[in-house]
């Protein structure tokens, strides 16, 4: 079955595009995959699993297509469908229930005219708070048709119409919501910032900050942004695992989960942090623990990288790039992420050696299909200046640039020299400056500097400076 799938036209014509297709199975489960999440995010994640997998398109399109049919969006069902038969022609799922879409649209016809006849009703009665929950009302329908752009209108008119902190808190959020929804990610970092400035205090600021936070990670990832995601992501507050709904949302199942929040923040780090900040912001962080016990394959991975096995971190890593192409955010900059931690797992091995054969680094580092042998992908890193070394292809050694330690320590030490000059040259002109009354007189409570100590200090300053020039 996954053979003619592989070859039915929908994939052969992604192929030729040069979009991504996954052949091999991941590790996850679909049912139990999928059941973390609800709402426009669990469609969503289903059409590319369905769309890019050739072992779960049959699957995840019959599971999409039923969820669309439980929706409101006719266009999404007939797209659906549409894919489907290009997939799997001879299913009965792959043919367009035509009573439903016709009874379905003149449904949302008829609920789209309630909906704007009351609005109507409600700003003719002037009344603030049925204007500001008929626009809530429309927003939402609107939403739930998949027509982004007037559900953001919808929601943006709720605000001349709040009369509250709150109120306006709930507007942002459901911004926030339309604009990942969008892949807006400029407008998601705008109104999260408004949050910010809205200093909420007690629960409303407890519940919002850890949304936020998984927010702005989410959208900095996405930008390509991926320390600053990397921040946003393992400063998550362990609330979020429990957080009730939010202006109607319930983040951690519509948006992101806590599952998620772990892969992320994880991969992130890997790629823009050094062991060190690895150890401390990362692994030693009591709050993003929590995330990390949910994905023990990212925490084994960070590990690996801090104690210095660069291979096994990749190979762990290798390991889950089905699961991870088949994410919907993920999948378009996982080869980036991948690639940079690849890097700098070459460069930090590399670091104690002054030469390594090139075998030795191809059996370390098993090639992943982007160069076809380890000299490209080395000459690389070398012409980018990310690698400091030169290939020997005689030998077939890779060898770090010799270093002068001698000339190190004696430039060092003309440095220190030029340091202790420069400061004596000050302390002398300050000295001359006291001994003529060139100065500011000092409060009676203030005691004043003695400049005979001051010299002791000096002629201290300038033996001990001797001593390691001569030594």
């Amino acid at each position: 079955m996954a053979s003619s799938v592989e070859l039915s036209p929908f994939f052969q014509q992604k192929k030729a595009n040069g979009l991504i297709v996954v052949k091999d199975p991941p590790k996850f489960d679909l049912e139990s995959y999928i059941s973390n999440y609800d709402g426009a995010t669990r469609i969503e994640r289903l059409h590319h699993i369905g769309s890019t997998s050739t072992y779960l398109a049959v699957d995840a399109y019959r599971t999409a297509i039923a969820e669309a049919k439980r929706g409101k969006s006719v266009k999404l069902y007939l797209t659906l469908v549409e894919e489907f038969a290009n997939i799997a022609p001879n299913d009965p799922l792959a043919l367009v229930d035509t009573a439903w879409a016709e009874r379905k649209t003149r449904e949302v016809k008829e609920e789209q005219d309630k909906l704007e006849h009351e609005l109507k009703s409600y700003k003719n009665n002037l009344i603030k708070e049925s204007i500001r929950m008929g626009n809530e009302d429309l927003g939402h329908f609107y939403y739930a048709c998949g027509d982004y752009p007037n559900a953001f209108k919808a929601y943006t008119r709720m605000r001349e119409h709040s009369t509250s902190s709150r109120h306006i808190a709930d507007m942002t959020l459901l911004l926030v919501y339309v604009g990942i929804a969008q892949k807006s990610w400029i407008s998601v970092g705008s109104n999260v910032a408004k949050l910010d400035s809205l200093q909420l205090k007690g629960d409303e600021k407890t519940k919002l900050e850890p949304i936020a936070s998984a927010v702005l990670g989410l959208s900095q990832m996405c930008g390509g942004n991926l320390r600053e995601a990397a921040g946003h992501f393992i400063n998550t507050s362990p609330i979020f695992l429990n957080l009730d709904s939010a202006a109607g949302i319930v983040w951690q199942r519509e948006v992101l989960s806590a599952n998620d929040i772990a892969v992320y923040g994880g991969l992130c780090a890997l790629a823009s942090m050094d062991r060190s900040e690895l150890q401390t912001h990362v692994l030693s962080n009591s709050d993003f623990r929590n995330f990390l016990e949910l994905e023990p394959h990212i925490r084994r991975a960070i590990t690996l990288f801090c104690n210095s096995k660069y291979s096994a971190c990749l190979e762990v890593l290798e390991g889950y790039r089905t699961d991870y192409l088949l994410d919907v955010y993920l999948s378009r900059i996982l080869s980036a992420i991948y690639s940079k931690i690849r890097t700098k797992s070459i460069v930090q091995y590399f670091i104690p050696f002054s030469c390594v054969t090139l075998d030795e680094m191809a059996n370390k580092f098993q090639l992943t299909g982007e160069y076809g042998t380890i000299e490209e992908e080395l000459e690389d890193m070398i012409n980018s200046s990310v690698l400091d070394a030169r290939i020997d292809l005689v030998d077939r050694l890779l060898i770090s640039p010799q270093t002068n330690p001698r000339y190190n320590v004696h430039a060092d030490a003309l440095t220190m020299a030029e340091n202790y000059d420069h400061t004596l040259r000050l302390r002398l002109t300050r000295i001359n400056l006291l001994s003529a009354g060139l100065q500011v007189q000092p409060e009676k409570a203030q005691t004043k500097e003695a400049p005979h100590g001051l010299t002791e200090g000096i002629g201290a300053s300038l033996r001990g400076l001797g001593s390691r020039i001569l030594g």
